[in-house]
């Protein structure tokens, strides 16, 4: 199957997991916004995890609970980003942000529940024995903490006021946690669940995440809302520092092309096996949202 159509029989099979851990559950606004936060989105991160695992003989059904838990993790973490005390974003996904469509306080327990989802995910016994599940559970809970996805957004709250733009290298380094630390966990799962050396896999998602965090700064400049599903132009808006501000709108460009290049030599081992990884890595930097 190609690309496109693996990933998008992937979204639904996610989907259906996801909709199946929340079935049941009561029937409160906090539960129906959990189930809204998770409709819809490209499931990359989620394609990441099975794929890795099929390249590398894990079947499908083996791997579903990790991908669902990743889109899971994922979007707690969107939710978060948008309330009016982070980022104070009104759309996403061209839809209202939770905190829009309810409240604030519901979209902060709505979060926190999809969080802890998450990691009751990755208790599914289908994943494998306790050591996978366990090392499953201590990956994500790195990729999303203070050494991962939650440094990297403080570190891009501490950036609104400080008394300088941040340098090349701080921006990396802070992508590398908001963005690209539950990428690289979601390559490495489908290795872990297949009992393979993620390391492989981890170098493709280092380079794809910053390639794909770079083609996001290019997107807030060049996109449009109504492809994105979100609001474009707040960074330059905001007078932040970007991958575009600091290399120009065809440096950035270029530096995605190269991070992509490196993304692809790090699947070599793999051969023709790869070949979704590295039209996914294509995809980071060609895609409109």
């Amino acid at each position: 199957m190609s690309f496109p159509s693996v990933l998008a029989a992937d979204a639904v099979a996610i989907q259906q997991r996801l909709d199946g851990a929340l079935a049941g559950l009561a029937d409160q606004p906090v539960i129906h916004a959990m189930r809204y936060a998770v409709q819809g989105g490209k499931r990359l991160r989620g394609f990441l995890v099975l794929e890795g695992a099929r390249m590398l003989g894990a079947g499908d059904g083996r791997a579903l609970s990790a991908a669902a838990a990743v889109e899971a993790l994922h979007a707690y973490s969107l939710i978060h980003d948008d309330l009016p005390c982070m980022d104070d974003d009104d759309l996403r996904r061209g839809l209202p942000t939770v905190h829009v469509k309810w409240d604030e306080a519901v979209a902060v327990l709505a979060g926190d529940a999809l969080q802890t989802l998450a990691f009751e995910l990755l208790t599914d016994p289908v994943l494998g024995d306790a050591g996978v599940r366990l090392a499953l559970v201590s990956g994500l809970a790195r990729a999303s903490g203070a050494r991962g996805m939650v440094l990297g957004q403080a570190l891009d709250i501490a950036a609104e006021t400080a008394p300088a733009p941040l340098t090349l290298q701080q921006i990396t380094a802070l992508q590398a946690g908001k963005t690209g630390a539950l990428i690289g966990f979601s390559a490495e799962a489908g290795a872990i669940v297949a009992g393979a050396d993620p390391a492989p896999l981890r170098a493709y998602a280092d380079a794809m995440g910053l390639a794909f965090q770079i083609w996001d700064d290019v997107l807030d400049v060049t996109g449009d809302a109504a492809k994105t599903g979100k609001r474009v132009g707040k960074d330059a808006g905001a007078g932040k520092a970007t991958f575009v501000s600091l290399l120009g709108l065809d440096g950035a460009r270029a530096r995605a092309g190269e991070l992509v290049a490196q993304a692809e030599s790090a699947l070599s081992p793999y051969g023709a096996a790869a070949a979704n990884l590295i039209a996914a890595a294509r995809f980071a930097i060609s895609r409109e949202s």
